[in-house]
């Protein structure tokens, strides 16, 4: 099974979701399908993260760097397939700058988990996975029942099917979990690096989800990523005291003589 789309367009250009994955692509096009097998090696080498090097203190800054190495192009499409389903409606509720951020910061706290699983292990870690893990775990957060198309292979062809995000993204993590727990650390699939990200994502994402109302924006959009024209949600007021602003300010009531 593989998730192909959403069917929630953000009604934005998602400046920054475009710019990454032209990023990834260009890094991947500059070192991977004319180099050599020694000379992508030496790359690994030097620039993905290798836990036992930064325990030595060497490498610091790898860990950013490797967000960008990916190890062939089954590693960078998917990443980049699933960057591009679900970044668009979480850029369009942070805004380009703290979107930028919240995927860096997911990555960088996803290659940190790894670390922590196996500080010593001498196998390179790289890719964009665990900041994409990130963006899945927000969108899980914000969006739970937005509908994503799903391609399935059976034995008299392909067929889509829509899924819930809950149901998607709840699988996969439970699928990374599993992997971490039964696997070695220092195997070939950086399991807690998946986690990791996918825990940042939802931790970085609560602030943004109580100022849009908590459950009341769930409700209020049927956990769906809210329409372009769609009035914003009222923000949940937590000082005691405090008084909400008039509805009009917030367009959530026709005006009288609105044609609307």
């Amino acid at each position: 099974m593989l998730p192909i789309r959403d069917r929630n367009p953000s009604g934005q250009v998602p400046y920054v979701t475009w710019g990454l994955i032209a990023v990834n692509i260009v890094v991947f096009m500059a070192y991977y399908p004319l180099g050599t097998d020694e000379s992508v090696l030496e790359l690994y080498r030097r620039w993905a993260m290798i836990p036992a090097r930064l325990s030595a203190g060497e490498g610091l800054a790898t860990p950013l760097v490797a967000m960008f190495v990916h190890g062939g192009w089954f590693h960078l499409g998917l990443n980049m397939l699933f960057l591009r389903i679900f970044g668009d409606n979480l850029e369009a509720e942070f805004g380009p700058v703290r979107f930028l951020a919240f995927y860096l910061l997911c990555g960088l706290i996803a290659f940190a988990l790894q670390y922590v699983a196996a500080p010593l292990s001498l196998v390179p870690v790289a890719g964009a996975s665990g900041a994409v893990a990130g963006v899945m775990g927000g969108y899980l957060l914000m969006f739970p029942r937005a509908r994503v198309d799903v391609a399935t292979y059976y034995v008299i062809g392909l067929r889509t099917f829509a899924a819930p995000a809950w149901l998607l993204l709840g699988l996969w993590f439970a699928l990374q979990v599993w992997g971490g727990l039964a696997t070695p650390a220092d195997g070939g699939v950086a399991f807690w690096a998946h986690i990791g990200g996918f825990l940042a994502g939802v931790g970085l994402s609560a602030r943004t989800w109580r100022l849009r109302g908590g459950r009341m924006f769930w409700s209020r959009f049927h956990g769906l990523p809210p329409h372009p024209q769609a009035p914003i949600a009222v923000p949940v007021v937590r000082r005691r005291g405090a008084i909400l602003p008039p509805p009009q300010a917030h367009g959530l009531f026709r005006r009288e003589g609105d044609p609307r």
